[in-house]
């Protein structure tokens, strides 16, 4: 059954042999025969290195979006797993595949939970770590921990020596719950604290510094939205709520970091906004390979679980190389219908997606599909370039005008053109995501604690 749908991460039914489609590998919740050797006529044990690669091969012949480009056969025993063949497989066009566990899974999206102090971090330059973010009520939440504040010492041991010798990551010790540091940090007003924080299960909440600005006589909703995983609903329903009864004119949604994920909460998102603009409208069109051009189809925009819609004919939407898939859909699915202006740095370029197929203990996401909008646009593998240029940097916590592109946005609500880039008074150092391969959630899940 191919109902469920990513452009990055993961759909997050409850079993996964009901995700994504059927495979002439067959899957192993409900296959109990033998891989078949390439062109050997060897049998390989269920689950076996060689039994994945053959229907790991087997399935991208049926499904992959690029299946033309594959070989007609392979050597299953050739390759030490099944990561090892999707890298020989791999399209000159796809940055996107990917390969889970299970664990990876089950903690990354089923239970949007993981051990730690609960907070995103980023190395600047050689020798600095910064919060990207903080999510809500964790133990770092509790201590006063914002985004921009800088960790300057784990256990009175300076960053800097951390970082010089490579022990930043075990200073910062395991990924399990009563695992305690005194931690020292420093906010971006030069304020210095120190708090000693335990690690307990993190609930990652997806929608982060909600607020409203009050702009030239016009009440302005800003939130960050951090991905698509399936506590996303709920939560933009919060803040949706929230801007309803406030009477919301204007809207700037911060996808600066947005690695993309369920397309239905993408469909939630703008509709959500837009309303009236765009409901009986088409959202997006799915096409598929050759194969599959029968499961081509067009979907119209829905509130899926949304309850309240603001009906606004314009938005703001803040990006950079991250925001990818599911937030460039937003983008490129709103723009025949209302005025989109995006601020930052141009978005990834993941105009593609993949529906999960279950291997044994792993999760496998090769490209299955690509989309469109309802004017037939897509194809922007070198990503959306920004309305406004501005870059990006860690300066300021979410919502601050301070912080380059929130400021930049604020800048054009007043004016109505693109402002100066401020960016340039500190240079963090960010990751260049040009041609990069796809910030994954295996990456995302590496800047975690």
């Amino acid at each position: 059954m191919k109902t469920v749908r990513t452009l990055l991460s993961l759909s997050l039914c409850s079993a996964l042999a009901a995700c994504g489609g059927s495979s002439s590998g067959g899957d192993s919740s409900t296959s109990g025969g033998t891989g078949t050797g390439g062109g050997g006529g060897d049998s390989f044990a269920t689950c076996s290195v060689a039994d994945q690669n053959q229907r790991f091969f087997n399935y991208m012949q049926d499904d992959y979006f690029w299946n033309e480009s594959l070989p007609q056969s392979i050597d299953p025993e050739a390759y030490d797993d099944v990561y090892e063949l999707l890298e020989a497989l791999r399209a000159p066009e796809d940055r996107y595949s990917y390969i889970l566990t299970e664990e990876e899974y089950d903690a990354l999206f089923v239970s949007a939970e993981y051990a730690g102090f609960g907070f995103s971090q980023q190395q600047i330059g050689a020798d600095r770590i910064k919060l990207r973010f903080v999510y809500q009520d964790s133990p770092a939440w509790d201590a006063g921990m914002r985004r921009a504040d800088e960790i300057i010492a784990i256990d009175d041991v300076p960053v800097s020596q951390l970082l010089a010798n490579g022990q930043y990551n075990d200073a910062l010790g395991p990924a399990e719950p009563g695992v305690s540091r005194s931690i020292t940090w420093r906010t971006p007003e030069g304020n210095q604290q120190t708090a000693s924080l335990t690690k307990e299960d993190v609930a990652t909440n997806t929608v982060m510094g909600e607020t409203i600005w009050q702009i030239e006589g016009q009440s302005v909703g800003y939130f960050t939205l951090d991905t698509f995983i399936n506590r996303t609903g709920n939560d933009l329903n919060q803040v949706f709520n929230q801007f309803d009864n406030s009477n919301i004119d204007r809207l700037v949604i911060d996808l600066r970091y947005n690695g993309g994920g369920l397309i239905r909460y993408a469909n939630q998102l703008a509709t959500q906004t837009a309303g009236t603009q765009v409901q009986g409208k088409t959202f997006i069109e799915y096409r598929f390979n050759e194969n599959n051009s029968a499961q081509n189809e067009t979907v119209a925009f829905s509130l899926v679980d949304g309850v309240r819609q603001l009906d606004l004919d314009n938005v703001i939407v803040l990006t950079t190389g991250a925001s990818c898939s599911s937030s460039e859909l937003v983008i490129n699915s709103l723009r025949p219908h209302v005025d989109v202006t995006t601020i930052g740095e141009t978005s990834c370029g993941k105009p593609v997606g993949q529906q999960p197929q279950q291997l044994c203990d792993k999760v496998t996401f090769a490209i299955n599909f690509e989309t469109v909008n309802s004017e037939g646009n897509g194809q922007y593998y070198d990503g959306l370039t920004p309305d406004c240029s501005v870059d990006d940097a860690i300066v300021a916590d979410w919502g601050e005008f301070a912080d380059p592109l929130t400021g930049a946005a604020r800048d054009y609500i007043i004016n109505g053109q693109c402002p100066v880039s401020t960016a340039a008074m500190e240079r963090d150092g960010n990751r260049s995501y040009k041609n990069a391969p796809i910030f994954t959630m295996k990456d995302k899940r590496a800047t975690l604690q």
